[in-house]
């Protein structure tokens, strides 16, 4: 609301001034007025004349003092109203300081402190109130939902704070969970341990939203390694039965070879040399399976009797040339070991070559060992493929899941090469395939002995 402006001192004053000497001034001027009627009026008349003007300036005299009482009132109520004016806007200028001093001073202030933890009622307690009281509850009612917001916001904080914890501390037991204890959890569960053991002896999140699943997958793998380990065992024996058979066929074909005379040694010969074929099958499937091979020898059996028994055992045994230049010997426990690992890489160098052409094989004696070199004429092979034969020769393919169909010799390869300590390894043939370098290290080596004819026909040629 618009409030008038006041008058001004000067006016003020000057009206005071001016308001007592008006009405006698009038009173006078009617009065002289009066006197001058009187004194003009005719004899006669002169007396009706004076009561008139008498009874015309009592009239005038009442009409001036009425009118200054009433100009008294005015100015009273006008000075009254003044006052008030001026004592509203000393309020209001005086709220306007405390409202001022509330939000630029008082407001901030009690943040401050509530943010720092002190209670409401401290903080109003250190705050000056407003002497209005509007203004108080305004301050007081601002404190007070400050506080319940400022507890409210220290429990988020809190919280917050606290999920955070817990999500830093899941996201490190799962990545300790994908990284450690699960590879090695697999790694002793194949072997051999139950997952009972692994699961008392291996460290587990204490979330139940990630131990819970690891258990179950432990659990889980662990039936699946007990039904695979049961599977492999039955195939290994079933094999080592196989295989003992494959034996004595071959040990029959042999007596009879001998028995018999040169009309039927042929189809005798065509039989030992699909047995032998067979036996290298059912070892190949007995070593993948952690079985052993069908035989074994316990004399040195000279390099050149190892080569020929390895060729014996392979489809197209008459595509392989052997070239061999040393009457070095294996010994007995190795020597079945290293001809199976040879008839390996012959049978793969010959199946994948032309069927035309010929596999060399060349034998030299070193002083790192015994090095045989298998050749052939087919296609080089791709890069892929000769890093995928690379590793298998090395012993890095030990999961029966990973092994292709045409690849199991060279799965074999690898295992018999850790066991006996063999490098074998490849590059390219100067014939324009692919070349095998096997080094048998001295450790399997024998001193040279002259072969006995027994033992000689022990081994398929």
């Amino acid at each position: 609301m618009s409030v008038p402006p006041p008058p001004s001192q000067h006016r003020s004053a000057k009206a005071r001034s001016a308001s007592p000497a008006l009405p006698v001034i009038v009173l006078v001027v009617s009065a002289a007025a009066a006197g001058a009627a009187v004194a003009a009026a005719p004899a006669a008349a002169r007396t009706w004349t004076l009561v008139s003007a008498l009874a015309a300036w009592l009239c005038v005299a009442v009409t001036v003092a009425v009118s200054a009482l009433l100009i008294r009132r005015s100015r009273r109520a006008a000075a009254a109203r003044d006052a008030e004016l001026a004592r509203l806007k000393a309020q209001l200028a005086q709220q306007s300081a405390e409202a001022a001093h509330l939000v630029n001073v008082s407001l901030p202030a009690a943040a401050k402190r509530l943010r720092e933890g002190a209670s409401a009622g401290d903080t109003l307690a250190g705050v000056t109130p407003p002497s209005e009281p509007s203004l108080r509850q305004v301050l007081d009612s601002f404190t007070r939902l400050l506080e319940e917001a400022v507890r409210h916001a220290a429990a988020l904080d809190a919280e917050r704070q606290q999920t955070r914890q817990e999500l830093e501390r899941a996201a490190g037991q799962l990545e300790r969970l994908t990284h450690e204890t699960l590879p090695t959890a697999v790694s002793r569960l194949r072997e051999g341990s139950s997952a009972d053991t692994v699961l008392a002896e291996l460290e587990w999140p204490d979330i139940p939203l990630l131990r819970v699943p690891a258990e179950s997958f432990v659990r889980e793998l662990a039936r699946s390694e007990r039904r695979a380990a049961a599977a492999q065992a039955a195939s290994a024996k079933a094999l080592s039965r196989v295989q003992a058979k494959a034996v004595s066929m071959l040990a029959d074909l042999r007596e009879m070879q001998e028995r018999h005379g040169e009309e039927v040694f042929g189809d005798l010969l065509r039989l030992d040399h699909s047995t032998s074929q067979l036996g290298l099958m059912t070892d190949r499937l007995a070593l993948l399976m952690g079985g052993r091979s069908s035989r074994a020898w316990n004399k040195p059996i000279v390099m050149e009797s190892i080569l020929r028994g390895a060729v014996g055992r392979i489809a197209a045994y008459q595509r392989v040339r052997l070239h061999c230049a040393t009457n070095a010997a294996v010994s007995g426990f190795a020597a079945e070991g290293v001809m199976h690992l040879l008839a390996e890489l012959m049978d793969n160098a010959a199946n994948f070559s032309p069927p035309i052409d010929e596999v060399h094989v060349y034998v030299e004696e070193r002083s790192a060992g015994i090095v045989v070199t298998i050749e052939d004429s087919g296609l080089k092979m791709a890069d892929a493929a000769m890093r995928h034969a690379e590793e298998a020769v090395a012993g890095r393919m030990t999961d029966l899941a990973s092994l292709q169909g045409t690849r199991l010799g060279l799965a074999v390869v690898g295992r018999l090469a850790v066991k006996y300590g063999i490098g074998v390894s490849y590059r390219p043939s100067s014939r324009g395939g692919t070349g095998v370098v096997v080094l048998l290290p001295p450790q399997l080596l024998a001193q040279q002995r002259g072969p006995a004819p027994q033992e000689l026909a022990l081994i398929h040629i």
